[in-house]
């Protein structure tokens, strides 16, 4: 446990921290980091995102492993804004983003990287198939649906429009166009993305610890009412649901490290583009992400 927190999980979140570091020290300023941020959302991440998707092999899915997983997302989200609503007293936006917090995980930019260092640079198919729902359906989704929270009211025309011009989301529609007609992407295309996704994971955690540096880390009962929820309830759900059925054990283990995982940091970049408070959301991105260091390593 100790080598795997060592050599697998500490290097990846050492770029969350020392973007913390020299943000807390003024080394680096928030505009700084949030121009960065901005480069990895609309390059990196979606040069990323692509091959994940479009290389992605539909046959050695467990639909059924998947399903379980899934099931608990819902079954936690609806639990988390039921509580960050009704019983924190949240807005209904705020509420919102909180619940994500609980079930979309940084897949992306926090185990995938964990995933690639033990499996030599190739994650495995439960990890991967996380991060290709996360990226093809539950992000676009949370996309979606939050700018239309936002928005309520607005022109439809207005809001497809908007829509239509995110990078990550032509990304992932372009990558499942691909994947599902067996379309060859071009060898200087592919060689294109792959030099520009592996900067995304770093760039962006870097970003993200400055950008968190300026924010309380006080743990209030909305901050520890929604971590518990991230770091407890689901994973604790998760390991419960995967002993229904028979499946390779990988799966198993695989999928309940992707819940166990710390919060993704989308939720926080969605409060941030539509300006919605944010006082509650960083610290839950922060304690998630020191809290699940040790449990990270043990599930490992």
């Amino acid at each position: 446990m100790f080598h795997v927190l060592t050599h697998q999980i500490l290097p990846v979140f050492s770029m969350l921290a020392l973007g913390f570091l020299l943000g807390r020290f003024d080394k680096v300023r928030r505009e700084e980091a949030a121009a960065i941020n901005r480069v990895g959302f609309l390059v990196l991440q979606p040069a990323l995102l692509f091959p994940l998707v479009s290389d992605l092999d539909l046959s050695s899915f467990r639909f059924d492993a998947m399903g379980i997983y899934v099931g608990c997302q819902v079954a936690v989200f609806a639990l988390s804004f039921s509580v960050a609503f009704h019983l924190l007293k949240r807005d209904v936006v705020e509420a919102w983003l909180l619940a994500m917090a609980t079930v979309f995980v940084n897949s992306v930019l926090y185990i995938l990287p964990i995933a690639q260092l033990m499996h030599g640079g190739e994650a495995g198919m439960p990890i991967r198939a996380v991060v290709a729902w996360d990226s093809a359906i539950s992000f676009p989704f949370f996309i979606i649906t939050t700018d239309l929270l936002v928005n309520r009211g607005t022109a439809a025309g207005q809001t497809l429009k908007r829509l239509a011009g995110n990078p990550v989301l032509i990304a992932v529609l372009l990558a499942l166009v691909c994947n599902l007609a067996s379309l060859p992407v071009p060898a200087p295309f592919r060689t294109a993305m792959d030099f520009a996704g592996v900067a995304a994971a770093p760039m962006t955690l870097f970003a993200l610890g400055v950008i968190l540096s300026g924010q309380s880390l006080l743990p209030t009962p909305t901050v520890c009412a929604i971590s518990g929820l991230k770091l407890l309830a689901f994973p604790a759900l998760a390991w419960a649901a995967l002993h229904i059925g028979q499946r390779p054990e990988e799966w198993n283990t695989l999928l309940l490290l992707c819940a166990a995982a710390p919060s993704g940091a989308m939720a926080f970049a969605l409060a941030m583009l539509h300006g919605v408070r944010t006082d509650q959301i960083a610290p839950v991105i922060i304690w998630t992400s020191v809290l699940s260091l040790i449990s990270l390593a043990w599930l490992a």
